[in-house]
């Protein structure tokens, strides 16, 4: 999209350019000594409309469909509900036996050495890198917005209704996010850490999160645990080796 751009935008300056130098050449006072007293022109007013309309209607095609595919998962390896509350995060993994948390800040007194003021929380989002992961945003009260800029992520989450949106971590690492809606007096106490992990530790995150929840639901009478669909690290290893090798072929 950005190339075919490139050549219309490219094609438009040099237009502009030789029509600006014919008119300087051809037009000057040296050469035309009476000026013409033309003031209208039927045809050249009908192409100078409809050259530009039609210009529109050729990126508007391709352009309609690449915002539909920013936010739409296409061949997702992972699926990451997100709800809102007055104020925190719930995240749920349903493609790993659909267990749940919330993510809640740290205050400012337990915070440890290094650890960002107001970003930092008790239970991060935690994906495999390389991995394109469907993201379903809503909210059991007001309207929010999960938002990563490092990731290109602003979703709303709103109530009653659920947004998707996706993205893909390339690189290992912690990106940190905020609520960017005015959801309320404690809006500023909804930060958002994604963990972005190799596929065999995200495998063992799995194991150990859906043990705690096993574990919960034993303690409180409910023995049945949760099941998971799917091992990304087996499943789609494959699919995120050549993802992963993709990317340092364009780093080089």
């Amino acid at each position: 999209m950005n190339h075919f751009l490139e050549i219309i935008i490219t094609a438009i300056v040099l237009l502009v350019l030789a029509i600006l130098a014919y008119v300087i050449l051809r037009f000057n006072a040296k050469r035309n000594p009476v000026p013409s007293k033309t003031a209208h022109n039927t045809l050249i007013e009908i192409i100078w409309t409809a050259a530009p309309v039609a210009i529109l209607v050729v990126i508007a095609i391709p352009s309609i469909k690449l915002l539909y595919y920013e936010d739409t998962a296409k061949d997702h390896q992972l699926t990451l509900k997100v709800t809102g509350h007055q104020w925190y995060w719930t995240y749920t993994y349903p493609d790993q036996g659909g267990f749940s948390f919330d993510s809640i800040p740290i205050p400012e007194s337990d915070l440890q050495p290094e650890q960002p003021r107001l970003l930092t929380v008790d239970n991060a989002v935690v994906v495999p890198v390389g991995a394109s992961v469907q993201v379903l945003a809503t909210s059991e009260d007001v309207i929010h917005n999960w938002a990563i800029p490092s990731l290109g992520l602003k979703k709303d989450a709103t109530p009653g209704r659920v947004n998707e949106t996706w993205f893909r971590a390339d690189h290992e690492g912690v990106y940190y996010g905020m609520c960017s809606e005015l959801c309320g007096v404690n809006h500023y106490f909804m930060p958002i850490v994604v963990k972005a992990v190799s596929p065999e530790a995200f495998d063992a995150w799995v194991e150990r999160r859906a043990a705690k929840v096993c574990q919960s639901r034993w303690h409180s009478g409910r023995s049945r645990c949760p099941q998971r669909k799917r091992r990304l690290g087996h499943v789609d290893r494959g699919f995120l080796t050549g993802a992963l090798a993709r990317n340092n072929r364009r780093q080089r």
